[in-house]
Parts: structure tokens; sequence; C-alpha cells
């Protein structure tokens, strides 16, 4: 079994420090929510995000969802092998079911992820999201992998055929992605750290990656 976590990523809602700020205020306005009930969002939320710490990197959803669409409509999740886990830069952890079937629309994704946050899982009868509070170390030491791989530009370059076919060979393998745009991870994360490529690639682009090669082991 395969298991992938979206680390650190930039999916939070607005901070209590904005919550004021007219870009949030509108915003929340317009969707007919409290500010403090709406994901934070650079494509919105810029001018406020200039007032927090790391704002230049904070407020992207949008990889957490391109990643989560990627990796739940894969060979790999569908023939069953693969877990994905999102963990936050709040040390919030999100649990998917494999079954899950995200919204392609991202506003009906931030609809989604406004109520996990609230609620704690959705939907109610199903369970396929649930959130929890838990440090990725926790995560980590919950998967108990045989072996963990941080995906990092700065790590051995690794063909991905390659490295698929390393993940293929092992029984519980887990693959770190950074869920966020720019610098490095916030959490403490020790693994080997692992690059594809002689360039930065983007967080959906590494998810691919490791799970086409991954797959490519199993005739799937």
């Amino acid at each position: 079994m395969l298991h992938l976590v979206i680390a650190d990523s930039e999916l939070e809602l607005v901070p209590k420090s904005i919550v004021e700020h007219p870009a949030v205020v509108n915003y929340a306005r317009r969707r007919g929510k409290k500010p403090e009930e709406v994901i934070l969002d650079s494509s919105y939320h810029h001018s406020a995000l200039k007032k927090l710490e790391d704002g230049d990197r904070r407020g992207r959803p949008d990889i957490v969802h391109i990643c989560l669409l990627n990796a739940l409509e894969s060979i790999a999740n569908r023939e069953g092998k693969l877990r994905v886990y999102v963990h936050t830069r709040n040390d919030k952890v999100i649990y998917i079911k494999p079954e899950t079937r995200l919204p392609r629309n991202y506003n009906r994704f931030l609809g989604l992820m406004e109520s996990l946050f609230k609620k704690g899982v959705v939907p109610k009868d199903l369970g396929l999201l649930r959130l929890e509070e838990k440090t990725l170390e926790e995560l980590i030491g919950e998967i108990d992998p045989d072996e963990v791989f941080v995906m990092h530009e700065g790590g051995e370059l690794i063909r991905p055929r390659d490295f698929g076919k390393t993940l293929a060979e092992l029984k519980n393998p887990l693959v770190i992605v950074g869920g966020f745009p720019h610098g490095d991870f916030r959490s403490p994360v020790e693994g080997r750290k692992v690059s594809l490529y002689h360039e930065p690639l983007m967080a959906w682009t590494v998810v691919n990656e490791v799970l086409v090669n991954f797959e490519t082991y199993f005739n799937l």
C-alpha cells in the first residue's frame, strides 16, 4: 500500500488577525458566510495576506485541490493500492476515503473544505472526509511506513521510473509532497529526500509522476 501525504499544505480558514480586513469581509459577504468561516485564498485575499507571516505562500487551497483530484482519480487509487492524506500548516490532518470523489469545480471544493473545517466530518453519514488535530510527525507514526520518501528539489536525483520501482518493491512506503507554492517544509520532516527532475516541479506534477511510475510496476 502506497501512502501519500500532501504536507504543510496552505489550506486554512481565514486567521483571526485578518477577519476584519475589507478583502475578507467583502468576499465572505458575497458568499453569505462569516469571515472566519471561509477558506483563505490568495486569489481573493491578496491584500489581506500582506499582513500575515508567510503571507507570500499562504492561501493556496488550489494546490491541495489539484493534487487530490490527480491522486483520487488515479489507477492506483481505483485498484486499492493508495491512501491519501492532507496535513496543513496548522497541524490538522484530513483523512480521505479512497472512494471519495471530490468536486471538480474549484468553488465547490472550497465550500466542501469550509464545511469540513466547521463540522469535522463530511458528509456526516458517510464520513468520506475527516478532520483531526495532528502533527505530521504523529501522522507518520500512525501510518508506520517501512520507508519515508520526502519529495524535495534538493534531494537525490532519481529517474521517475526507477523511483516507481523502488516504491513498488516496498510493502508500506510513504511519500511526502509539499502542499505549498515555494520554500521548504515548516514541519520537521525526516526521510530520504528525493528529486525526480533537475528543476523544481509543481506539487501536482510530482504526484502524477510518482503515481504513474508506481502503477507501471503492477501492470495497471
